[in-house]
């Protein structure tokens, strides 16, 4: 009874938006079309390794536009050091006064950097880290980003044609897929998560856990599907994909595409739980990760793919020149040294451990109409549904209401997120400190006895 509203089907889907092709800023070169049938990724070493799983080939994902693509090459691709007249850069450097009331005093030192000087394109040492960190071979598998998002967008344009192919989307999940793909007139088709809790919450049949039939169903009737987007822990499920669901994804033979997981929240999941680990067997797999969450550095924008080496360089090929700043860099490279990568873990098992006195405190709260938490409790965040006094059902009216008091009245700011697909009347609270989990807890208490 519910088929009429997209959110609430399986699988179904949307119209496109009016057309806004999204071209790269690079210079194109056309080749003859007979010749487009099998172009090597230009920059990519070859390779006499076979290609895991055999049913993928890249050259038949990527646009032939983008295959035959010759990349900007940017000054400092040739030369880094010496005397550098060849970016007209201004070579008196910038003009900030070190006595300026407008800079920051912790910002004073970036005053140091060769802020006059375009940063370093490839950003090798920072790549290696990561690399390391996540236990793959080298920085060939790292394309670096402004922000996951820069990924999400540069990775569609490359795969997707425009008016013509789709992605699929699992619903509950991030919002910028949807955006990206409207942007670049792309299509959506969505095969919502599994939204009943009758096997529990998250793992791998409960609320939230992939529907792993229905999305191969949905591919293998549609070839136009081109890319495949989950999101593990999801936002805002909070849910980790178990990896058997991600292979029996990748090893579908009738699914020719990429699958990207959106690793955001992958450190608050425990070891193991990343899917960077399948990257070596599977080269239709990008994994998606980021310094804005475990590593507190959300101001920064870097995000990351991992993936292997003839996607990366395709990203490559096909990034604006210098995306990623200087500063960025440099906070980038501290935050990857051994002394900041263990702090950050610390800092980790702290929230891990909040998290679980947060849930421990909302569930005192029964009484007054919060709800158990819905999803598997994966990230730095829980999910709560807002019951109707009357009627113990999850309420939007009423959590939005608790939601606009708790910001308006009281300063505290969570997220409502009760209009996603089997979220009804919840909202997303992300873990703070113990005083603001402190804060929280009082405030919310008070609103929920006056609504």
């Amino acid at each position: 009874m519910y088929s009429s509203n997209p959110y609430t089907s399986r699988c179904n889907h949307i119209s496109r938006s009016k057309k806004s092709d999204i071209s790269p800023t690079s210079t194109l070169y056309y080749l003859p079309k007979n010749s487009l049938s099998k172009m090597p990724i230009l920059g990519l070493a070859p390779s006499s390794e076979p290609t895991k799983p055999a049913h993928f080939d890249i050259e038949k994902v990527i646009r032939p536009n983008i295959l035959a693509l010759h990349p900007y090459r940017c000054a400092r691709d040739d030369y880094q050091e010496g005397i550098l007249l060849d970016a007209n850069e201004n070579a008196l450097g910038h003009s900030i006064p070190r006595s300026s009331n407008n800079i920051h005093p912790e910002l004073q030192s970036a005053l140091d950097l060769n802020l006059n000087r375009y940063p370093d394109p490839s950003h090798d040492e920072i790549k290696s880290r990561i690399a390391s960190l996540r236990s793959l071979p080298g920085k060939d598998h790292v394309f670096l980003g402004v922000g996951s998002d820069e990924v999400i967008d540069l990775i569609m344009r490359v795969c997707v044609a425009p008016a013509k192919e789709k992605i699929l989307i699992t619903p509950p999940t991030y919002g910028m897929y949807a955006v990206c793909a409207q942007v670049n007139d792309v299509a959506i088709v969505r095969c919502n998560l599994n939204l009943s809790g009758d096997d529990g919450e998250g793992g791998d049949n409960g609320r939230f856990s992939v529907r792993v039939d229905d999305i191969k169903k949905t591919v293998a009737s549609d070839p136009s599907i081109k890319l495949i987007f989950l999101c593990s822990p999801g936002n805002p499920t909070g849910t980790l994909i178990n990896h058997a669901s991600l292979r029996s994804l990748l090893d579908y033979e009738p699914f020719k595409g990429i699958v990207i997981v959106d690793e955001a929240y992958i450190d608050f999941a425990g070891a193991d739980a990343s899917t960077a680990s399948l990257i070596q067997d599977y080269a239709n797999l990008c994994v998606m990760q980021t310094l804005s969450k475990s590593f507190g550095l959300a101001a920064i924008r870097l995000g990351v793919a991992l993936a292997q080496p003839p996607l990366i360089q395709i990203l490559t090929n096909t990034k604006a020149p210098y995306n990623i700043s200087t500063p960025t860099a440099q906070l980038a490279l501290a935050a990857l040294s051994d002394d900041a990568v263990s702090g950050m873990r610390q800092k980790v098992g702290t929230l891990v451990s909040s998290r679980s006195g947060l849930l421990k405190s909302l569930e005192n709260l029964s009484p007054l109409g919060v709800g158990p938490s819905i999803g598997g409790n994966d990230a730095n965040f829980v999910v709560v549904p807002i019951l109707n006094q009357q009627t113990r059902e999850a309420d939007n009216v009423r959590s939005e209401g608790v939601y606009k008091a708790l910001a308006e009245k009281h300063k505290v700011v969570v997220r409502f997120r009760g209009k996603e697909a089997g979220c009804t009347g919840c909202l997303r609270i992300t873990v703070g400190t113990t005083e603001e989990n402190q804060t929280l807890m009082r405030e919310l208490e008070y609103v929920l006895n006056q609504i």
